[in-house]
């Protein structure tokens, strides 16, 4: 970081609190500072590496509420993620990793923040942050939940019942089975989900396979069978099974109702 801010970004600064910026786009300073096209580029540049602004996308920058004193300043999670998915006119949900370790699933803190978005794939860097987009029909995005930043910002993030049936569904992409279906029975079993809110969840945002092993689970769990019927009936008939842990091995009783090879006590 510069320790010693030099006229001209001591000028941007002032500028940009003054209009409370939260971004700044190229071509956006020209004027204001009477600039040229070319000395607003290198200073946008000079700013960027010194780390007293972050670059979102080439020509995009977030800029912090005040100017950073004593060390380098990045934006936090929830006005990285926002800033770039709006950027894109599109929406998100922070989930996998993230909302495992926001409900109590795991204890383990991710380097990075994982999102489902109708714009973007691939891993981006704003500042220290890091991001893996997951892009998804708008269809399979909902069921969220807000939570407030201590700078203001609002972070999206999936919900408890969707977070669940997301470690049953993104199942590989997560490393989550068979450890999901041991947070799902424990959440069950302490009312912070209720079955029938698993079940409409796992309709709406499940693909088939989701929707076997999570009728296993619930049967297993003594579930109403007007619950398990209403799972039941948006299975497409098949004689393919599908294992229920599908990290081990494809041996094990066949659950008929289910296609599920249950080849595992998870």
């Amino acid at each position: 970081m510069k320790e010693v801010l030099g006229g001209l970004e001591t000028r941007f600064f002032a500028y940009a609190q003054m209009r409370n910026m939260r971004t700044v786009r190229t071509g956006e300073l020209v004027r204001p500072l009477g600039l040229s096209p070319l000395q607003e580029r290198e200073l946008l540049r000079r700013l960027s590496r010194g780390r007293l602004i972050a670059r979102v996308r080439r020509g995009l920058y977030v800029v912090p509420p005040r100017l950073p004193l004593g060390g380098a300043w990045t934006p936090d999670e929830a006005m990285a993620i926002n800033t770039l998915i709006a950027d894109r006119q599109g929406r998100y949900q922070i989930c996998g990793p993230n909302t495992f370790n926001l409900y109590g699933y795991d204890n383990q803190v991710p380097n990075r923040i994982y999102a489902y978005n109708n714009r973007l794939s691939g891993n981006r860097t704003i500042g220290a942050i890091n991001l893996t987009l997951i892009k998804v029909a708008d269809k399979r995005l909902g069921d969220t939940e807000e939570q407030k930043t201590a700078d203001g910002e609002t972070a999206v993030y999936s919900s408890r019942a969707r977070t669940l049936l997301d470690a049953v569904y993104d199942w590989s992409r997560f490393g989550s089975l068979p450890r999901a279906y041991r947070w799902i029975r424990a959440d069950l079993r302490d009312g912070r989900v209720r079955p029938a809110e698993l079940v409409r969840i796992t309709l709406r945002y499940g693909d088939v396979g989701a929707r076997r092993r999570i009728g296993v689970l619930l049967e297993r769990e003594g579930v109403d069978e007007p619950l398990l019927r209403k799972l039941e009936k948006e299975l497409p008939p098949s004689t393919a099974v599908i294992p229920w842990i599908p990290t081990l091995p494809k041996r094990g009783r066949i659950n008929r109702r289910w296609g599920v090879v249950e080849n595992g006590d998870a």
